[in-house]
């Protein structure tokens, strides 16, 4: 439920903070006094698209909050999100600048427009004032049908993916089955090449490695023998020798004078270390060989290689990664010659389709006529006697949809045919089934709280009276909103905000909410009724409304 919204410089309002209760809440007020700049302040807050435009005039930042007490699903939404706070509130921020830069937070935290919006479906439900032009349109018809029964209509869409992915693969080898043939005995050569030459992940390094070592052998040898004559084993004076002997002097040195003790520490490692290194060539002399015949091999395996890489335009590091994609094309070629296996994979995936394609279509026929039978009832009351609503569910070609096209039809009177809605229902007629169809839609909804934007416009006199009544019956179950423009609807209100425009020290205009107590209601249903000039007339036809 929504319980505080607060609004800084956005539009002509410059400062509103509002208090909301549970029930039937309206909003009143002349034309172009800002009623519904309050809707469009908290869409914004909800995540809705804005721009520098809603800025104020002379201002540096639109600032909206709103403040929810949340449902069960809103706040399990906000502990997964990790937006959650001790008080279990949800408190939504939207800060846009003049220079068009947004921000939004939730209970003080940074988020995003679209986690807004995500959070914001779950608190709210907008109907506009347009709201009624979208029943015009078939897809609009299916998806609302589709809410109303809870359809999740997610798996139909994804198995008909899957079958129409198998058929369009199947088509595709039945009118092409010579260049399928070709191209699959082509890989079968491919992959052969590449199963004989199997070259492993890493192999390409290790053999140049190899290669460059044997291949450098002698120079190697000579090399490595030569470093360990001049370290140990020359006739005169190898390295570690001189430097053992070189310390045995300096050791005695530093007996009679410790500051030489510092050049012994520094020269001892350099003689171990010598000393390591020695043990390190003979052992590496031990390894290395030379090997004409493992050189050639290694030559051959190379030039194999290359060669193979070479032919297939790889690398010689990715010839083993070719090979795999090569050995999957094959694999799904020959999935694809077996035509008869794939005839029966497309018929099982098509028979899957149909299956859930069958329960959604047994969910919306059930839904359909519960509320055809709803919204008959409702046309009832709003003035539109021996009128009938339809929901027709007409076959058509399979589709993520399903397989029939809703339809909503209506008869504006006894004894005629109903005929799609689009054709025969006028202005006032249409408003009054689209406000019908929201408010029974709505309490089949879980969200608590419903805004209902100048929806009853086109309506009036006795209707408008069924209206307001249908509206207050609706807010003993939840939260609901609304602007309006007629009394009758707004004398059923329980709490009810007067919207007028002021004029401010600099001249200019900003927009101005009261709460009305019981009196002020009085004079704002009879400015309603009666216009610039209010009666006593007036005034006691006002009296009746709000008392009825």
């Amino acid at each position: 439920m929504l319980r505080t919204l607060s609004i800084r410089d956005f539009v002509i309002v410059d400062s509103i903070e509002l208090e909301f209760s549970a029930g039937f809440t309206v909003f009143t007020g002349e034309t172009g006094a800002g009623k519904s700049i309050l809707i469009d302040a908290l869409t914004l807050a909800l995540g809705g698209r804005g721009d520098a435009s809603v800025v104020r005039e002379g201002a540096a930042k639109a600032d909206i909050t709103a403040d929810f007490a949340p449902s069960a699903q809103a706040a399990e939404w906000l502990q997964t999100h990790e937006f959650a706070v001790e008080e279990g509130g949800a408190l939504l921020r939207r800060v846009i600048d003049n220079a068009g830069r947004s921000k939004a937070y939730i209970n003080g935290v940074a988020a995003t427009a679209a986690q807004l919006r995500e959070l914001g479906d779950l608190l709210v439900d907008i109907h506009g004032q347009h709201a009624h032009q979208s029943l015009m349109k078939a897809d609009a018809q299916r998806a609302l049908l589709d809410g109303q029964a809870g359809a999740d209509t997610r798996a139909v869409a994804a198995a008909y993916k899957t079958w129409r992915a198998v058929a369009k693969q199947l088509e595709e080898f039945e009118t092409n089955a010579a260049n399928v043939l070709y191209e699959r005995e082509r890989l079968e050569w491919q992959v052969n090449e590449l199963e004989k030459l199997a070259v492993k992940p890493g192999e390409w390094a290790e053999v140049t490695n190899e290669q460059s070592r044997l291949s450098h052998a002698a120079s190697l040898l000579e090399g490595a023998q030569e470093a360990l004559t001049v370290l140990s084993e020359a006739e005169e004076h190898p390295i570690i020798s001189q430097l053992s002997s070189l310390n045995q002097k300096l050791g005695k040195l530093a007996a009679v004078d410790s500051g030489m003790q510092v050049v012994v520490d520094l020269i001892e490692p350099a003689r171990i270390q010598l000393q390591e290194a020695v043990y390190a060539i003979n052992d590496y002399l031990d390894r290395v060989d030379l090997d004409p015949e493992r050189l050639r091999s290694v030559e051959s395996r190379m030039e194999a290689i290359h060669s193979a890489a070479r032919k297939f335009r790889v690398t010689e590091e990715e010839l083993p990664d070719e090979h795999a994609r090569q050995a999957e094309r094959l694999a799904q070629l020959a999935d694809a010659s077996d035509i008869e296996g794939l005839r029966k994979q497309e018929q099982k995936l098509k028979n899957a389709y149909l299956d859930v394609a069958k329960k959604l279509s047994t969910v919306r026929a059930r839904t359909g006529r519960q509320l055809a039978d709803a919204v008959t009832r409702a046309m009832q009351e709003l003035s539109m006697t021996g009128g009938r609503f339809d929901i027709a569910l007409n076959p058509c070609e399979p589709g993520v949809h399903g397989v029939e096209q809703v339809e909503f039809l209506v008869a504006g009177h006894a004894g005629v045919a109903a005929r799609p809605l689009a054709k025969v229902a006028s202005g006032g007629e249409l408003a009054r089934i689209s406000l019908a169809i929201s408010v029974i839609t709505s309490k089949a909804a879980t969200t608590p709280t419903l805004i209902f934007d100048e929806v009853d416009s086109g309506i009036g006199g006795a209707v408008a009276e069924v209206v307001g009544r249908l509206l207050r019956r609706l807010g003993q179950e939840r939260q609901v909103l609304c602007v309006t423009h007629l009394p009758q609807v707004a004398s059923q209100g329980g709490q009810h905000f007067q919207v007028a425009k002021r004029t401010l020290a600099n001249g200019k205009t900003a927009s101005r909410i009261d709460v009305l107590d019981s009196g002020a209601r009085v004079e704002e249903v009879a400015r309603m009724l009666g216009g610039l000039e209010i009666t006593a007339t007036t005034r006691q036809h006002a009296r009746e409304l709000l008392a009825s």
